[in-house]
């Protein structure tokens, strides 16, 4: 008899409380502005982004400030806000969003010869509405101690995890996360919905563990809870950063096949800002001379072809990735929810 999935909540306060709160430069707030800054950002990403920003303050002497909240709130704060909205910059981690809050008229398009030579069109609108500036692989990690890399579907290494000989070593994030969501929403656009609803069952048959974030999850594998799982790198990069004993491995999905699943995390100027020049200046800034800030707080990928990632992330060594369809995770993210519904994914 099959056992329910289970869900694994935080062991680390430290991580959880880490994730939520907001860090101010000028001023912060969470759903709520606390200051006067030149430049207000709502933004979706929980992460090490002072010292790119401070810099852009030191450098210009404008001021920025941010309101964190996940993508869904802050979509729906700046619909509901309208062309009252404080935001000038709205940024997201995730391309289906992006298409998201461009498709919502949320985002203006932007004229920018420096973002148009500085990100490649393939991370970026076709109508210049938003910007990709920073890359990351949603791959398998996994214990080195009890599984062999040979082992793994080089062709299409998340089908591949449907095997029952994966059953009771696998951990992998819920079912609402849009990390899965988009993961998902990429396989049915490139494999269709029937092979991906089949594989999406054999994790489930496979007793797959559902973690509450990334970070739990690279730990139950360090800790032997569990041998394989699917994360973003840059989570085991900084894990390495302070453990470079860490017991967890990147294997780069699906490199005899299509690819590993790339996504964006970037920006775009939003159509409500009274201050599109200053919004404007800061995202090339972003993709160009702060372009290493950015990304190496985090560990991410560049999207500019001249700028090299960090040596945590470049030892990862290089990988093919699966074309981004922003589009396309947009478009599929209810059906991939369906679909995850549908197999029993919870």
């Amino acid at each position: 008899m099959r056992r329910p999935l289970r869900r694994f909540l935080g062991r680390s306060l430290a991580a959880l409380v880490a994730f939520a709160l907001c860090t101010p430069l000028s001023a912060c707030g969470f759903l709520g502005i606390g200051g006067d800054a030149d430049i207000q950002i709502y933004s979706a990403r929980h992460y090490d982004l002072e010292k790119a920003f401070e810099k852009w303050e030191e450098e210009t002497g404008k001021s920025v400030e941010f309101i964190f909240a996940e993508d869904a709130e802050l979509l729906q704060r700046l619909k509901t806000e309208g062309a009252d909205s404080p935001a000038d910059i709205f940024m997201t981690v995730d391309a289906g969003n992006l298409w998201a809050a461009a498709e919502e008229g949320i985002l203006a398009p932007v004229d920018s010869p420096v973002l148009d030579e500085a990100v490649p069109e393939a991370y970026r609108d076709s109508q210049n509405r938003w910007f990709g500036l920073a890359l990351r692989a949603r791959t398998v990690v996994y214990n080195p101690d009890t599984v062999d890399p040979s082992d793994f579907d080089a062709t299409n290494t998340y089908a591949g995890l449907a095997d029952p000989k994966w059953k009771g070593k696998l951990c992998m994030r819920g079912e609402t996360e849009s990390y899965t969501q988009s993961l998902i929403a990429a396989l049915i656009d490139t494999y269709g919905r029937d092979d991906t609803l089949a594989w999406v069952k054999g994790w489930v048959a496979n007793d797959v563990e559902v973690m509450s974030n990334d970070v739990l999850l690279l730990e139950a594998i360090d800790a032997g809870e569990c041998e394989v799982g699917i994360s973003n790198h840059y989570y085991l990069a900084r894990i390495l950063a302070d453990d470079p004993d860490f017991n967890a491995k990147l294997y780069w999905a699906s490199q005899d096949g299509d690819g590993v699943m790339e996504n964006l995390s970037g920006g775009g100027v939003v159509t409500s800002s009274d201050n599109k020049t200053d919004a404007q200046e800061l995202l090339e800034w972003l993709a160009t001379d702060g372009q290493a800030s950015f990304i190496g707080g985090n560990h991410e990928y560049p999207v500019n072809p001249d700028v090299e990632a960090d040596e945590i992330a470049a030892s990862f060594g290089p990988y093919k990735p699966l074309a981004i369809d922003a589009e396309a995770y947009g478009k599929l993210n209810a059906e991939a929810t369906e679909l995850l519904a549908e197999a029993g994914y919870k």
